[in-house]
């Protein structure tokens, strides 16, 4: 029996089947979600063309409601990925079917070159690939249509779509799409005791965690026990405050959630008191960001954890102070 159960859970592991811990009304709420999102898609190409609306959807809006509605959160369903997504995506397998015809290479370059394409623009979307792939084997009405198959249907698409994970998921404070605008207070606020104490995480607090926000995250409780094991090791291993405030350089104070902060040394007004020495500093990123202020060198050096420099569109953790 226990070598049963062993098989069973190896093989559901290696399969990939995970734990939903999303409650049923989130799923019925992104299924309605979804029905909704490609009923407007339809209705609108309907309107567009009248009777033809049905030829002006296209397939791969459906893989994007999935991700819309079931995972508005997850990096791969906001705005600039389902938007560059498909339409670079689409000009790829336009380009290909215009200057490979017929080539049996082609359907293979366009869901290549799109790929790459959206890693680079950073607007990965899975979705993507099929309306690459759509401009090849979509047969002669899509291969005459040129490239105005970027905007009827594909833009036309995405915009109705997007209009409807704007609206539908706005109805919900837990749900509010796009994720930047997600105010999550009950679970990014810590009790005192963790900001305080220490205390430490274990893998079932991480997994309760995670059945707390409840919604679908694309992400299993073990890789973010193996992100938080080193994260901490990271942290352990660099965990002194700069040793001198640099005017013009961005300073974090290495906190988490939204009391993370990141700030840009504005000025330093010099004083031959050390204690009086001032610093004026503009908050660039996280909590209170754009807002300004003042306060003393030290009280400056005591809230900042390490110096950071924006790269590739995130904040890099420099290893050492530059020179």
């Amino acid at each position: 029996m226990a070598f049963w159960k062993n098989f069973a859970s190896t093989l559901v592991a290696s399969l990939g089947i995970e734990h939903n811990t999303t409650t049923h009304l989130e799923k019925l709420i992104s299924a309605l979600g979804a029905l909704l999102g490609i009923l407007t898609v339809y209705w609108v190409s309907q309107w567009y063309l009248h009777t033809e609306g049905m030829l002006l959807m296209v397939a791969s809006m459906g893989a994007s409601a999935v991700l819309l509605f079931a995972v508005p959160h997850g990096a791969l369903s906001q705005p600039w990925p389902v938007l560059g997504g498909h339409l670079l995506s689409a000009f790829i397998g336009v380009s290909c079917h215009k200057f490979c015809p017929d080539h049996a290479l082609a359907p293979a370059l366009a869901v290549g070159l799109a790929v790459g394409a959206m890693h680079y623009l950073r607007c990965l979307h899975p979705p993507g690939g099929a309306t690459a792939l759509s401009a090849i084997i979509g047969g002669e009405q899509i291969h005459a249509m040129g490239y105005d198959y970027l905007l009827t249907p594909i833009l036309l698409n995405v915009l109705a779509i997007l209009l409807v994970a704007f609206l539908f998921n706005g109805l919900f404070p837990w749900r509010r799409y796009p994720a930047h605008i997600v105010k999550r207070h009950a679970h990014r606020h810590l009790p005192a005791q963790l900001q305080t104490g220490k205390v430490e995480l274990t893998h079932e607090d991480l997994a309760a965690a995670i059945q707390q926000l409840n919604s679908y995250i694309d992400v299993t409780s073990e890789d973010l026990a193996e992100l938080f094991e080193l994260a901490l090791q990271h942290a352990r291993e660099h965990g002194s405050h700069p040793a001198s405030i640099i005017g013009g350089r961005f300073y974090s104070n290495g906190q988490s959630g939204e009391r993370w902060c990141v700030r840009q040394v504005i000025d330093i007004h010099a004083h031959p008191n050390a204690a009086k020495e001032r610093v004026i500093f503009k908050n660039v990123a996280g909590a209170g960001a754009y807002d300004t202020g003042i306060c003393r060198t030290d009280e400056f050096r005591e809230w900042a954890r390490f110096e950071v420099d924006h790269r590739n569109g995130q904040w890099v953790r420099l290893e050492q102070s530059r020179p």
